[in-house]
């Protein structure tokens, strides 16, 4: 299982849309380090950032826990938004933040299949459930939950179904949730859990099906979003502007539920 998962990292997965390092911005624009879940909501808000101030920002998108790693050990963010804010909470506490940051939206976790795939698109898993016990299932993606929040709250939705230990030696671990999309849609596994903004863009909705699991099989998936000891003015219009209308209606269309 290491073997393959660590062949599948390997895989193109720029090829596919789903992983991208930082946007192409000018050189001093602030680096906002941006959940996975967020992949295209957020780079189609820094687009229509850009097209009302004609201010940029740079994009980095990747494993919640991985960059609050990243953020003790220096990496020169100036803004953080986590999937998880018990990210946020603790790097507050420990002083890397200017305070506890703003809740900006809830996250939700969908099951996907690949066109073509045996695995039945069932957000009651019960057809996951009925293919491991015909051992019709070798592969089935999630985001590892070590340090990506989405493959935590995939975890406890599988545990719910009362499925993970059947299911924990036939998974693949992304990086990340937009990793673990890659490999439940490209035919590397049968079927994965991912996060619901993904599973609604064009690009990932393109490659398979798609089902909502019950918000009530997991903890909620609170995303909290905090400006970092270093961000600058630019970094504070972005932060500011997250909550403007024109930015919630886009998130609003990526499937997040919005604070009020």
């Amino acid at each position: 299982m290491r073997q393959l998962i660590s062949r599948l990292a390997r895989a193109s997965i720029a090829a596919a849309g789903l992983w991208v390092g930082p946007a192409c911005a000018r050189s001093d624009a602030p680096v906002i380090a941006a959940a996975a879940d967020l992949k295209f909501a957020v780079t189609e808000i820094a687009d229509a950032f850009r097209a009302e101030t004609g201010k940029e920002v740079k994009l980095s998108f990747g494993s919640t826990g991985n960059f609050a790693t990243q953020i003790r050990e220096g990496a020169p963010f100036q803004m953080y938004m986590a999937a998880d804010e018990s990210y946020v909470f603790k790097l507050a506490r420990e002083g890397f933040t200017r305070d506890e940051g703003t809740l900006y939206a809830q996250g939700r976790i969908v099951m996907i299949t690949p066109h073509g795939s045996t695995l039945k698109t069932d957000g009651s898993l019960e057809s996951l459930r009925a293919a491991l016990a015909a051992g019709t299932i070798s592969h089935f993606a999630i985001a590892n939950p070590e340090h990506a929040p989405y493959g935590v709250r995939a975890m406890e939705a599988l545990r719910h179904a009362g499925l993970w230990e059947a299911v924990e030696p036939r998974l693949v671990l992304g990086e990340n949730v937009s990793q673990a999309a890659q490999f439940a849609t490209s035919g590397d596994a049968q079927g994965g859990i991912i996060a619901y903004s993904l599973a609604l863009s064009r690009e990932v909705s393109a490659l398979g099906e798609y089902e909502l699991i019950p918000a009530d099989w997991h903890e909620p998936l609170n995303q909290r979003m905090v400006l970092l000891k270093s961000a600058g003015p630019l970094a504070e219009e972005f932060y500011a502007y997250i909550n403007a209308p024109s930015a919630r209606a886009i998130m609003e269309k990526y499937g997040f539920v919005l604070p009020e």
